[in-house]
């Protein structure tokens, strides 16, 4: 069964289409040229994810995915928008992708999303977490979460191969400014191993980047690093 997409995307003689590419890799995409268009079609459609390429609008894309938000607020959006591109503070996008990057990096995001089923599962790779219950599954291994380990581990299967900077993480899972003691970070990542990995003094999934932070690695390598939103 395919996937339905739903993707906002202007017409310009400069940037490619982002709809032949993920027809090819199997979704079915529902494309529409402005925001307007999208709130009308969101009536009749129920998109797995919604893209919204504010770049080829030449817009921050903010108003449409708040309206789009308004609408159907338990629907993931993607948004895409110029590299230089100011003023996104407090958007409401579950991802933001800032040109120029590939059409597998726009894969990576969707696919935790295509993932979640009827039972709220999130899954990457061989990791499995239950968004209700709290349990992370792996390669057999079975674990109840507490509340910010869950946080932590969707954080990172959210982003995969994506090397995720110590402080951010800090600061959104502990939901503060104060940086004073990013040691209980490390403690929550080597608990969050025992959890997942099979040797959990030799990492294989969650890994870290020296002097930066960590990555959640369940295919090959994805760089640079990236801030998480706050």
């Amino acid at each position: 069964m395919k996937h339905l997409l739903l993707l906002i995307e202007g017409k310009r003689s400069d940037r490619p289409s982002y709809m032949a590419g993920l027809s090819k890799k199997g979704y079915e995409v529902e494309s529409v040229p402005n925001g307007s268009s999208a709130i009308k079609v969101i009536q009749t459609i129920n998109p797995r994810a919604i893209i919204i390429d504010a770049a080829s609008m030449r817009t921050s894309g903010k108003r449409i995915c708040s309206a789009l938000k308004e609408a159907c607020e338990n629907t993931p959006v993607l948004l895409i928008v110029a590299e230089n591109q100011e003023g996104l503070e407090n958007t409401c996008a579950d991802q933001i992708l800032r040109l120029p990057f590939t059409l597998q990096k726009l894969l990576n995001r969707l696919r935790p999303y295509m993932s979640m089923n009827e039972n709220k599962k999130l899954e990457c790779g061989p990791i499995k977490l239950d968004m209700k219950e709290r349990w992370v599954h792996c390669n057999g291994k079975q674990t109840r979460l507490t509340p910010r380990l869950f946080l932590l581990m969707e954080t990172l299967m959210r982003h995969p191969g994506e090397v995720l900077q110590r402080e951010e993480l800090f600061k959104k899972i502990w939901e503060t400014d104060y940086l004073g003691d990013l040691r209980s970070l490390d403690v929550h990542i080597s608990w969050l191993r025992q959890a997942v990995e099979e040797d959990p003094r030799n990492p294989r999934y969650i890994q870290t980047e020296r002097g930066i932070g960590y990555r959640l690695e369940v295919e090959k390598p994805k760089r640079p690093a990236k801030q998480v939103k706050k």
